[in-house]
């Protein structure tokens, strides 16, 4: 039941961390080594603001367990535009930038929109036609986060679905939880932790988003949930919490 669920945090350098996750023995330089094998996946941030080389990913890829996956956000500049379907040399330098290199540990690619950008059904579908199904051999997943409530449509939904492209599911307080599953397979981002709790959500509120993940599972679909914002020094925590209750 929870062999295709996954849960992770963003990144692995944050510095609070260093109190609330980090063994004082685990260097900088072995954060991932380390992160990697208290969590099953982990979302790349900074592949958003910056583009990497080829040979920080065949890194990555040599420091973490075999079975582990990296889900990757895009690189801002094929999303945060006012016309997504002028993004394909955009999206095009990134696919190509060196993700290849992760080879079978590349996990669902993130395309984040800007929380001001809007449904516009010709421009969405456009930019849709532009991502690539693969790479190489590797089937590739996509999954758009979208922030803007006039996201909530059917329309929305049905023209994803035709591109199978999942959506985001989150439970932020300040966009939009759209909970309808476009894709192939289930991606969230848990926004909502508390810093006063240790765990960053309580137990009760865990052990239903184990019963969701383990629905959102159900026919061998792959599920990624992240605990990616909100009490972000609680991420960790609340990760290994929710795979303790899902693999007990």
């Amino acid at each position: 039941m929870t062999a295709g669920i996954r849960v992770g945090i963003g990144g692995w350098d944050f510095e609070p961390w260093r109190e609330t996750f980090y063994p004082a023995d685990v260097s900088k330089k072995r954060q991932l080594e380390y992160a990697s094998r208290q969590v099953t996946s982990i979302e790349v941030n900074g592949t958003f603001y910056s583009t990497f080389k080829p040979e920080t990913f065949a890194n990555w890829a040599a420091t973490t367990p075999d079975d582990f996956k990296f889900s990757v956000k895009a690189n801002r500049f094929a999303t945060n535009r006012k016309v997504l379907g002028e993004a394909g040399e955009s999206i095009e330098r990134f696919i190509n930038s060196g993700l290849s290199e992760l080879d079978n540990k590349l996990g669902p690619i993130l395309w984040q929109l800007a929380h001001t950008k809007k449904f516009d059904p010709d421009d969405l579908e456009a930019f849709f036609k532009l991502l690539p199904k693969k790479l190489g051999k590797h089937k590739l997943q996509h999954v758009l986060d979208a922030r803007h409530e006039t996201f909530m449509c059917e329309e929305y939904y049905k023209l994803a679905r035709r591109h199978k492209v999942a959506t985001v599911i989150t439970d932020s307080p300040k966009f939009p939880n759209i909970t309808e599953i476009t894709g192939d397979f289930v991606y969230a981002r848990l926004m909502d932790a508390q810093s006063e709790i240790e765990t960053g959500y309580t137990k009760p509120a865990l052990k239903k988003w184990a019963t969701q993940a383990k629905k959102w599972g159900e026919g061998e679909r792959d599920v990624f949930i992240y605990f990616i914002n909100g009490a972000k020094e609680r991420a960790p925590a609340a990760a290994q919490t929710l795979l303790g209750i899902l693999n007990p």
